[in-house]
């Protein structure tokens, strides 16, 4: 099984910085121009200059708004406190303005929940849990004071195609901004060494690999995780434009090898950094290696 880009509605320019007004209630953000399904399953089309690539291509990112194709992320409180665990509720409201209660599972689950914060330093990937009156429920850790970005990663049971929608998060407290943390192609995480080969191309599909090592020597018996060997979300630095790649294969097709090597096909919205989490399963435990990446539009 070979996904591409899981991008919903993970468009905007590259440095464009999305703000916007924080307060208690419904996070709710403006309709789109024109509906435009994500491109999760199936590469986006080859243009025929890099300019027209890229245009194509930033249509594709998801997560920039709380609203598209009539459903809508409404988050019950938008300002949690920092400094530990909390508990994050919300619902999707459903093109007639009632909470969406059925959906089409991927990867083992309904709704896939991620929560990062603006200056990409902390990643969340969270598998919130629904009542029966649609309201989702998930335990996370807000460590630090700032601003975080929450997408819910979905289909709904009566569409084909996959959504991302994205809402504003505040913690309270004295929040400090980190820089963008510069990681180089190899990380260390938990014990494990991690090494990337490949890049990120705007609007063409390339190879990125992870190669997972544990004391010098490569790991063979990775442990299927919601389906999948590892799974990768990849974030564009400024506006936080949201892609969801799954690996090229899968556990069980007679060709996948469960290590070590984590193979996906990723294609870059647009010219510029991007942070790469990469979640993969070893001896029952999940681990997440986070590198930055730069994808550079090369003329000929």
């Amino acid at each position: 099984m070979n996904t591409a880009l899981k991008v919903t509605a993970f468009a905007a320019g590259l440095a464009a910085t999305f703000t916007a007004a924080y307060g208690v209630g419904h996070a709710v953000g403006p309709a789109p121009a024109r509906p435009h399904p994500a491109a999760h399953g199936g590469h986006a089309a080859h243009p025929a200059d890099d300019a027209g690539a890229t245009a194509h291509a930033d249509h594709q990112v998801g997560g920039l708004q709380a609203a598209e194709r009539g459903y809508t992320l409404s988050l019950d409180r938008t300002v949690v406190p920092a400094g530990g665990p909390t508990e994050l509720s919300f619902r999707v409201l459903a093109p007639d303005g009632h909470p969406l209660t059925a959906y089409r599972p991927a990867h083992e689950k309904e709704l896939h929940l991620i929560v990062a914060s603006r200056d990409l330093t902390d990643f969340q990937h969270l598998h919130p849990v629904r009542a029966a009156d649609g309201t989702w429920t998930a335990p996370a850790n807000i460590a630090a004071a700032g601003d975080y970005r929450v997408f819910a990663d979905f289909t709904p049971a009566a569409e084909a195609d996959p959504l991302t929608l994205g809402a504003d998060l505040h913690a309270t407290g004295d929040h400090r901004p980190a820089a963008l943390p510069q990681t180089g192609r190899t990380v260390t995480v938990d014990g494990y060494t991690l090494t990337l080969t490949g890049d990120l191309a705007p609007g063409r599909p390339g190879r990125l690999a992870f190669t997972v090592t544990e004391d010098g020597r490569p790991v063979t018996d990775l442990d299927p995780y919601l389906a999948a060997y590892g799974h990768l979300v990849v974030l564009r630095a400024g506006d936080l434009g949201y892609l969801h790649v799954h690996p090229d294969g899968e556990p069980g097709d007679g060709a996948t090898a469960p290590g070590p090597e984590i193979d996906f096909t990723a294609t870059a919205p647009s010219p510029g950094d991007y942070r790469l989490f990469l979640d993969f399963q070893h001896r029952g435990t999940v681990h997440t290696a986070a590198f930055t990446l730069t994808a550079e539009t090369h003329r000929h």
